[in-house]
């Protein structure tokens, strides 16, 4: 038997359902995919989809090759879209485990071609365009190429056209409604080819402009219960986090004033002080960049972080906290009496955002 952590990410899988339903709902009459890249963004890409498809969602997307295969082998059967590009000697892959694919450039399409015709299939490919995200994809004056080569190529049928926002978390913001009439233009071009599906539109362009949901969206942190601007408050009614990670209390010791608290000795105590000693450090996922300014709860109160965050330890300041012991429940992301912490306030702390907070959290941690 292999012992459990002190630390665990607890996963509300009532959370993702709501989520779901809620953002189904938003989308109107939009195709819904969801996201479940990066592990679905730490909460589990098998567990999580898994659930979403009973809940009935039947589109998944993903980013690498290797994690469609990894999730097409869980037993999931509905669609499964794979983003980013792939390795061309493993274009096989799209055909032995029924993967759409979205390709930006000629070699990409040649070996999806090649491994068509050597399974005998006929492969639904989506072209990547780039209307400002200046990431993947081809530019407006590429397209028509892009389009050529797929009818040229036997094994292919173009099934759609695809881009990204890069500022649909700013409702106020020019950029989605300028991509937005630049993907139109991209439109244009394939008016002529049939049944082709469009969708450029993430949690953001899901949520605030419903002008963008075209033939179908794609939500990735919303469905997660984040909203994709980092709001402070959770709204009673609205997305509900999915993910919390609670530890426990190791070891209470109380210092004198004056004395130096972990590496470094970065604080120094102004006064008695009561710590906490937690069995959680940046190896958790609790970044080293929440030394001296981050907070847990513990018995629902705040407790501030004393001193650097060590790879498994840190230490919290329960002086004002009665009782505090060996053992007691602490909560890292979550809720605990009228208190929470969620990854957008982690995220605000220091300098990025809920996405990569729930990401180093969620694959570092027993699930």
């Amino acid at each position: 038997m292999i012992p459990s952590s002190f630390n665990r990410v607890h996963i509300d899988y009532d959370a993702l359902r709501h989520n779901y339903v809620l953002l189904r709902k938003n989308a109107k009459e939009s195709s819904f995919l969801a996201m479940v890249k990066a592990d679905a963004y730490g909460h589990g890409m098998v567990e999580c989809s898994r659930v979403l498809e009973a809940n009935g969602c039947r589109i998944f997307g993903v980013a690498e090759l290797r994690e469609a295969v990894l999730l097409r082998q869980s037993g999931i059967t509905s669609a499964i879209y794979s983003m980013i590009g792939f390795d061309h000697k493993d274009a096989g892959c799209f055909c032995e485990f029924d993967i759409t694919p979205l390709a930006y450039d000629v070699p990409s399409l040649e070996a999806l071609s090649r491994a068509a015709v050597k399974s005998g299939k006929n492969l639904s490919v989506h072209l990547k365009v780039d209307t400002g995200m200046n990431r993947l994809g081809v530019y407006l004056e590429g397209l028509q190429d892009l389009l050529d080569n797929v009818k040229r190529l036997p094994g292919l049928q173009l099934g759609g056209l695809a881009s990204h926002f890069s500022c649909a978390d700013d409702r106020e913001s020019s950029s989605t409604s300028e991509s937005l009439a630049r993907f139109a233009e991209f439109q244009d071009i394939g008016s002529g080819e049939s049944s082709l599906m469009y969708h450029i539109a993430n949690s953001g362009g899901t949520l605030y402009f419903p002008e963008s949901r075209c033939d179908m969206v794609r939500c990735g942190i919303s469905l997660y219960g984040y909203y994709p601007e980092g709001r402070k408050n959770v709204e009673k009614e609205g997305l509900q986090p999915v993910m919390s990670f609670t530890t426990r209390v190791l070891q209470v010791k109380t210092v004198p004033a004056g004395s130096g608290v972990s590496y470094g000795h970065t604080y120094i105590t102004e006064r008695p002080t009561v710590l906490a000693v937690l069995p959680v450090g940046y190896e958790d996922g609790f970044s080293r960049r929440l030394s001296n300014c981050g907070e847990v709860l513990i018995r629902g109160k705040r407790a501030k972080i004393r001193g650097r965050v060590c790879m498994n330890l840190c230490m919290a300041d329960v002086t004002d906290i009665d009782g505090v012991a060996a053992g007691d429940e602490v909560v890292v992301l979550g809720s605990m009496g009228k208190e929470r912490i969620t990854a957008d306030e982690i995220a605000a702390r220091i300098d990025t955002i809920s996405y990569e907070v729930l990401c180093m959290i969620g694959n570092n941690n027993e699930r």
